[in-house]
Order: structure tokens, then C-alpha cells, then sequence
């Protein structure tokens, strides 16, 4: 039997201390392609809507794809965006009927008129499709996920690797448990557990650390225990100011609820007991600039990262502290990026290539969170429109763009300044715009963890350092106010030993 199928990514990551909201002009910057095109351009990559394909290939499905939309997170959506994307999947929903749905989301978005963006949207399709049919759904492992969430959706799978290299591999998990949700063969729904924190001590990094033995046992929980369909453990976006925030384990199940229940606690309960086991060392800009002084040239560079500047969770991309003490360390032989600046971009962009200039760059945003601008001279190496295609294991074959950008070169620093704020997760980050990492002794980007698929295959060393911009990790800077209290790490002394055991 085919069975018709609607399927959809709307995915943000929304940082709610962040004053850029997040608009139809920065999803049709990055991502908001419709049906066909969506699948033409983003059906043979690391995407949901790629995984989801291949379920519709194995499964005979007749599959409907509303939409592809994703920006890179920023502020939260804006009514108009929110309204608007949320209506053509709802509206898609109503025009047809439908055996299922499977969802490629975040879980973590935020629009100006409700903290639960996911959810919201959840509600809506059930006010249309009604209680019964079956709704699966993908989650980044940094999802905030919400009680709304799990009562409103039967299947919830997150991704289990941090760097995501398993967008495809989790739509291809989703969308089998919901063929069998389809097909009657089963019954699932999903339990969740919350802890009082803001996120687990490393962020859900997957490589190293106390995650891969989680991830593991979530792995043989799902091979070995009869009824155990999905077992997901998220991570949380921590620089969401909202009620639920927070890591999660979920369990997407049928039968035994004590059983599946008391084992996602157990995972929680790890989660809570290793708070303080951080396996990163954050260092000062100041301290990482003396060690990349001194560094060596060696088979591959020094990878610096700027985990607070990271354009990835929200922040503006234009802090100028880490660049700031690598100029005056005296670092060479180095590259940085992106240093975010529009304004400077075109200018160089209209002076062109050899120019030597003088130009004020970065610390526009905020610069309480980063530094104030910097003032530097330095000659343009080349100038861009900003487009690039990635190559890496993230983003391999998708097309993606900086806006016009230049690089200039500063004391034996290239430095690449661009109009839009993305993460450094591809070394075409860098080669597209005719700098080499793998030849530099010295690389500093900005990023928290998925640098790592590309850059550490390159890396002698990697450091990371918190610069002070908008995701730093001394939460008490940022001005939270809708979080439950007390909330680890923030209430250290007023926290209990052990946490709530709650969930639905």
C-alpha cells in the first residue's frame, strides 16, 4: 500500500538575547526553497529532506514536500516569517489528506508571539489532521523540547552526533518509525525528562566525553529493548531565555512505560551527577594569543575557536577581542574568520584587490558582548560575492553564501570580513575565498563544536576560548528572566542534590 506522506524543514535555532530578529529576508538568504526546488537542490545531502527521500523511495510513499527553510540562528522569528512558513505547511495539510507527516525541525525556535515555535506549529496541524494521524518529527540534539512537543507528535528522533553529520541517517530513523505507525505495526507516543539546567556541561558533544558512552547505550536500548523505538538526549540550546529550556532525554516507545521511563531517568540522572565534568579548557583571548605566538610550525595548525562569537548559536560574528590579541601578540602566518561587518565588506569589495586601507572593523553589533571596533590597515587579497559550496561532512554539495566579502590581509593575518554571519564548519569557508587553512600555522574562526568535522583532520592542536561575545559561557552576564529558578549552572548554591524527576 503507498501512503501519502507531507513532509516539510523549518528549522531555528533562536537565540532570544540576540537583537537581530530573524525575517523572510535572512530564510531567503540562507534557506527557503518550495517543493521541487528544494528537493532538487537539497535532496542528495546531509538534510532531512534527504533522508526523508530515501524513505519515499523504499516505501513507495507519495510524498508532498511543502518547504525547506533554515537560517542560521539569530534572534527569533519574526511574526511575518513565522506566519508565513507556518501557513504553507498547515495549509498544505488542509488541502489533502494524508496518512502522515514527518517534520524536519529544530526545537529550539522562538518567534516574537510564542516561546514554543515548534509546538505552535504542532498545534496547528493538529487542529487540521486531528489527534490520530501520525506526525513524526527530527531534532537537532540542541533542541529546548517541550511537553507541547511530545503530546503533540507521536515520533521524535534527534540527532546523535555533535558535530550533526546525521541529519539524513535521523529522517531515515523518523521516517521508518513512521511507515510502521502507518502501516499499524505499531503504536508509539514519546516520554520526556527535563532536568533544571541550562544545558549539559559540554554542550551534547558527541566525539569525546560523557555523551558517547550515553549515546551508545541510547543505541543498544533501541536494538535490544523490545518496544524501545527512538531514545534521544538533547543537549539544550542554553541561550534561549524561555520556561522549558533545557537538556531532555526522550524515549519514543511502546509497552512497558515504567521500564522505558526509568531508563531514560537513568541517562538524566548521568546527565545531572557529571554537572562539572567540562572536558574543554576555555582559555582568554589573551591566553590563546601568547600560545599561537609561539607555536610552532608543525604538520597542520593551530585551530583557535571563539566559542562565544559563534554565529552557529546566535552570536553577531563581529567580535573583535580574539582578533584584537592576535595582532598584538604579533601572530603570523594565521587566517581568521568571518569577522562580520557589511559596511566594511562593500567598502573593500568597491576598492578592490591591492588596495592598501584603513578601515574600522567589527564591534557594531553590541559591544558590550565582544569588544568595541578595531582599527586596522592592511591590504585587500581578494574580493567576492560571498558564495561558496561546501565540501565537508556537514554541509558536502549544499550552496551557501557570506554576502560580498573580502579578504584582507593584516600583519600576516588574512582576514576574511563578510555581510552575513555563518558558522565555520567547512574549510570552503576558507578555500573559496583563496586562503588554505591546512597551510596556515595559525586558524581562528568562530565556532563551538562543528569546526571539528572539518578543521581537526587538519589541526596539529586545537584550542578554544570564550572571547566574551553574546554566547559566552558566563551565563550570569546574559539577562534571563523567564527561566525557571533556581537553574543550574546559575543557582550552584541553591540547587538540590538531585533534580526533579519529572516528564511526560
Amino acid at each position: 500500500m503507498s501512503f501519502k506522506v507531507l513532509t516539510a524543514e523549518f528549522m531555528h535555532e533562536s537565540n532570544t538575547f540576540s537583537t537581530r530578529k530573524t525575517g523572510l529576508p535572512e530564510f531567503r538568504r540562507e534557506t527557503l526553497m518550495l517543493g521541487e526546488e528544494a528537493v532538487k537542490k537539497r535532496g542528495e545531502s546531509n538534510t532531512g529532506l534527504a533522508g526523508a527521500l530515501s524513505c519515499a523511495a523504499e516505501f513507495n510513499w507519495d510524498m508532498h514536500h511543502v518547504v525547506s527553510a533554515w537560517s542560521e540562528p539569530s534572534g527569533p522569528v519574526t511574526v511575518e516569517a513565522y506566519e508565513y512558513l507556518t501557513r504553507l505547511i498547515v495549509d498544505a495539510s488542509r488541502a489533502q489528506k494524508f496518512d502522515g507527516i514527518l517534520l524536519c525541525l529544530h526545537g529550539a525556535m522562538v518567534a516574537e508571539h510564542t516561546d514554543d515555535g515548534d509546538g505552535e506549529l504542532l498545534a496547528r496541524l493538529r487542529a487540521v489532521v486531528g489527534p490520530d494521524l501520525p506526525i513524526a518529527l527530527t531534532l537537532d540534539l540542541h533542541a529546548n523540547v517541550t511537553e507541547r512537543m511530545c503530546a503533540l507528535a507521536q515520533i521524535l528522533v534527534s540527532y546523535k552526533t555533535y558535530p550533526h553529520i546525521d541529519l539524513k541517517e535521523t529522517a531515515c530513523h523518523a521516517g521508518n518509525l513512521l511507515q510502521r505507525t502507518m502501516t499499524g505495526e505499531i503504536k508509539p507516543r514519546t516520554l520526556r525528562i527535563h532536568l533544571p539546567m541550562l544545558e549539559e556541561a559540554n554542550g551534547g558533544r558527541t566525539d569525546t566525553g560523557p555523551m558517547v558512552e550515553r549515546i551508545a547505550k541510547a543505541r543498544a536500548w533501541e536494538a535490544e529493548q523490545p518496544g524501545a523505538f527512538a531514545v534521544s538526549i538533547n543537549g539544550a540550546f542554553p541561550e534561549a531565555d524561555i520556561a522549558e529550556v533545557g537538556p531532555t532525554v526522550l524515549v519514543t516507545y511502546e509497552g512497558n512505560e515504567r521500564l522505558h521511563r526509568a531508563f531514560a531517568q537513568n541517562l538524566a540522572d548521568d546527565i545531572w551527577n557529571r554537572r562539572d565534568e567540562v572536558i574543554n579548557t576555555y582559555y582568554t583571548v589573551d591566553e590563546v594569543a601568547k600560545i599561537a605566538h609561539a607555536y610552532p610550525r608543525q604538520n597542520g595548525p593551530l585551530i583557535v575557536a571563539d566559542y562565544a562569537d559563534n554565529p552557529g548559536a546566535g552570536a553577531y560574528g563581529d567580535s573583535t577581542e580574539l582578533l584584537r590579541a592576535l595582532l598584538a601578540a604579533g601572530v603570523e602566518d594565521a587566517c581568521f574568520g568571518p569577522m562580520v561587518d557589511p559596511e566594511v565588506a562593500a567598502t573593500l569589495c568597491e576598492k578592490g584587490v591591492g588596495t592598501t586601507v584603513t578601515v574600522t572593523v567589527g564591534g557594531k553589533s553590541d559591544a558590550r558582548f565582544g569588544g568595541e571596533p578595531l582599527t586596522v590597515t592592511g591590504r585587500i587579497l581578494l574580493v567576492s560575492n560571498g558564495d561558496f559550496i561546501g565540501d565537508g561532512p556537514m554541509i558536502g554539495g549544499l550552496e551557501q553564501s557570506f554576502g560580498p566579502s573580502a579578504v584582507l590581509v593584516v600583519d600576516g593575518i588574512e582576514i576574511l570580513v563578510t555581510s552575513a554571519a555563518l558558522q565555520m564548519l567547512d574549510l570552503q569557508q576558507f578555500r573559496a575565498f583563496g586562503i588554505d587553512p591546512a597551510a596556515k600555522r595559525v586558524v581562528a574562526l568562530k565556532s563551538m563544536q562543528h569546526f571539528r568535522a572539518a578543521f581537526e583532520p587538519i589541526a596539529s592542536s586545537v584550542l578554544v576560548c570564550d572571547s566574551g561575545a553574546l554566547c559566552t559561557l558566563d551565563y550570569g552576564r546574559l539577562p534571563f528572566s523567564k527561566i525557571p529558578r533556581p537553574i543550574y549552572p546559575l543557582d550552584r548554591e541553591m540547587i538540590r542534590t538531585t533534580p526533579p524527576r519529572s516528564g511526560v
